[in-house]
């Protein structure tokens, strides 16, 4: 199945003002109690119907046909047509705004009722074309009405074409009430710049992927003479930025990636060793619906390989999707049979079989009965961007971001419009933003080159995602700092949970982390013939983004090395492990099942505060503590020896309390392999 990027293959998402936004009070209809007949052009979604008038406006400000406001069954049908909502309280009436989004003038009576039933006609206007596309209608009632409910009554064979209403709202305020979008907190202050024709062309530049460095922008580049094929299907292009700032000549990513048919990358890994791609990609060169992953080698891209999802709905057109940091969550746009509309945002998780879970939908706080699309996940997990048509905004599409809040990723705040720096008139979609948050990177259609091009804005701490720091480094042998080819895992330490992965291949270049501050993390590197090391990375109190290049020293295991164990094992004056400590010593019981007649020596020590025979005491009852531990794992004891040495030998001066941590310190030694 071929995908093309075209404009009309993504959504724009457009959000509307909460109710706390306005000035004054504002009630919004949240129940349909009746209609006459809704609009139904398919079976799957809701587009058009009478649930569609609910809640704030979805399209206006802006004007014109939306299948987020409700229409009658007939465009221009003789009988009369009629919807009746209720409100969640009552309120006394002193105004009703009607949003007719598209062919007003419809509208000839309007009822409000009180929560006795009773029924209260507080305009009547006969129906006339109107000269404007969409308006505001504002009624007045002269009664004094305590409301909770109201029915518009409409003479759609007065103005042709099918007549729509976006929304009906109530207020106990004269003051006019408009549709306003729902803008995030701080507007961009800075201007979008086309990234020019370094990047831009004559065609259609779209789907920025910028790697998590800031230093290679990957994108899709259609009808252009340099496409592999031919000009009319898509390639995967590419451009580095030097020293100077300056971003190079795109080049076309070559094969296996590009082929005779439509390739696009749709998202990268953190650390910018795995690339996603839209289809699966055959032997012969066929390409199918679905999507692929390919892998840096030293000579370049590998085949890419298909990424399997359950039940992905085969008869959808197009795919778009972004993979989480982590590489364990993907969300997708596509439509599926449960749709609100065309396509939504859909969820999906890694399976212990490298497959993925059948796409749950994300739910009615994103979709909405038009096109949602574009999404990409920022580093930090939890903050989505994406483009819809679904909610109210500037025309063609906007971009727009909502941010996670909890970890069942099903609950999301209301998106968030990015602002008219951003957005235009026209379509606007497919933003990315690297690790740094400095720049986010995007598709316009707005004073471009060509077609479609990739422009940058710099951005502000509002729209940022939540800064994380980006740990590299490479993976080295304590003695002869040899690389040595790595796993490398990052784990919460208050919780032993894992959260990050990374491997180090010394043929590709360094390992990196992506880790989202205020944790503390546990990181160990672990290699064939070497022992797992594990430190320890406070970013608890970190408010910024931050690089650190971290080196990890790994000991070979053989007879009569020696390795330090965690200096923050235990508590103060305390011989019991702590529950954070278990993993590292998991790891000793690992590495003795894997060579099962290995001995070790356990040695204790402290630091010379308080008396020595007490301390001698502690450093033994220590080395006991670990010894059970490992007994526990189902370690012979005869293979384990121990000793105490008190504050007989220190590493460190004992004159400050950071120092005396360093002495407080269980090591073992490997007596035979």
């Amino acid at each position: 199945m071929r995908l093309t990027f075209t404009n009309t293959l993504f959504g724009i998402l457009l959000a509307a003002m909460p109710l706390s936004a306005y000035c004054q009070e504002v009630l919004w209809a949240n129940k349909v109690l009746g209609y006459s007949s809704e609009y139904r052009p398919s079976q799957i979604g809701h587009a058009y119907r009478s649930k569609q008038i609910l809640g704030v406006p979805s399209k206006l400000p802006d004007f014109d046909d939306s299948p987020c406001a409700w229409s009658p069954a007939d465009a221009d049908g003789r009988n009369e047509e009629w919807i009746k909502v209720g409100f969640d309280k009552t309120i006394p009436l002193k105004q009703i705004a009607i949003a007719e989004n598209f062919n007003p003038g419809a509208v000839v009576r309007v009822y409000a009722y009180d929560p006795a039933g009773k029924e209260y006609l507080v305009s009547e206007t006969p129906a006339a074309q109107q000269t404007v596309r969409g308006r505001m209608l504002h009624i007045f009632p002269k009664q004094n009405i305590q409301a909770n409910a109201v029915k518009v009554v409409l003479q759609p064979g007065k103005v042709s074409g099918f007549n729509q209403i976006d929304a009906i709202g109530i207020s106990p305020d004269a003051t006019p009430v408009e549709a306003k979008i729902n803008f995030v907190a701080s507007q961009l202050k800075a201007q979008k710049e086309n990234m020019g024709k370094a990047i831009n062309s004559k065609g259609q530049e779209v789907a920025p992927i910028i790697a998590p460095d800031g230093k290679t922008l990957y994108f899709t580049r259609n009808n252009f003479e340099g496409n592999i094929g031919s000009p009319a299907r898509q390639d995967v292009w590419y451009s580095t930025l030097n020293d100077q700032g300056q971003w190079a000549d795109a080049t076309n990513i070559g094969p296996p990636i590009n082929n005779a048919g439509d390739n696009a990358i749709t998202s990268i890994s953190a650390d910018g060793k795995t690339i996603y791609l839209i289809n699966e990609y055959r032997p012969d060169g066929s390409l199918y619906f679905g999507f692929s992953r390919s892998f840096k080698t030293k000579s370049g891209w590998g085949f890419p390989r298909t990424s399997r999802i359950t039940n992905l709905i085969k008869t959808a057109k197009t795919l778009e999707i972004t993979v989480s940091p982590f590489e364990n969550v993907l969300i997708m746009s596509v439509e599926g049979l449960d749709s609100e509309g065309g396509k939504d945002l859909y969820i999906s998780f890694l399976q212990k079989d490298n497959t993925w879970s059948e796409p749950r939908n994300l739910g009615g706080v994103i979709n909405t009965a038009d096109t949602e699309g574009t999404p990409f996940l920022a580093l930090d997990n939890k903050t989505l961007y994406f483009s819809s048509q679904g909610h109210a905004g500037y025309g063609e599409g906007d971009l727009f971001l909502t941010r996670r809040l909890d970890d069942t990723w099903l609950n999301w705040s209301t998106p968030e419009n990015l602002g008219p720096a951003v957005n235009s008139p026209l379509w606007d979609a497919f933003i990315n933003i690297p690790a740094t948050g400095d720049y986010a990177y995007f598709s316009a259609s707005d004073k471009v080159l060509g077609q479609e091009d990739i422009f940058r804005i710099r951005m502000t701490p509002e729209i940022k995602p939540d800064p994380v720091a980006v740990v590299s480094g490479s993976i080295l042998e304590a003695e002869t700092n040899k690389p040595v080819k790595s796993d490398i895992v990052a784990d919460i330490k208050s919780t032993n949970t894992s959260f990050a992965t990374a491997s180090f291949d010394p043929e590709t270049g360094e390992y990196r982390l992506i880790l989202p501050l205020k944790e503390i993390y546990r990181i160990t590197a672990s290699g064939e013939g070497h022992f797992p090391v594990a430190e320890d990375m406070d970013l608890s109190a970190e408010t910024s983004f931050r690089t650190i290049r971290k080196n990890i020293y790994l000991q070979p295991i053989k007879a009569g090395q020696q390795i330090r164990l965690s200096n923050t094992m235990f508590s103060q004056s305390s011989a019991e492990v702590i529950p954070s400590s278990f993993a590292e010593l998991d790891k000793i019981a690992e590495t003795m099942k894997t060579y099962p007649t290995m001995e070790i020596l356990l040695e204790g020590h402290t630091d010379n505060q308080g008396e020595v025979q007490k301390n001698v005491k502690l450093s033994a009852d220590r080395v006991e503590q670990v010894k059970k531990y490992l007994l526990s794992k189902g370690i012979d004891g005869k293979r384990i020896q121990t000793k105490a040495w008190g504050p007989a030998r220190p590493i460190a001066s004992n004159l400050t309390e950071q120092t005396r941590q360093k002495n407080r310190r269980v090591e073992f030694t490997i007596l035979k392999i």
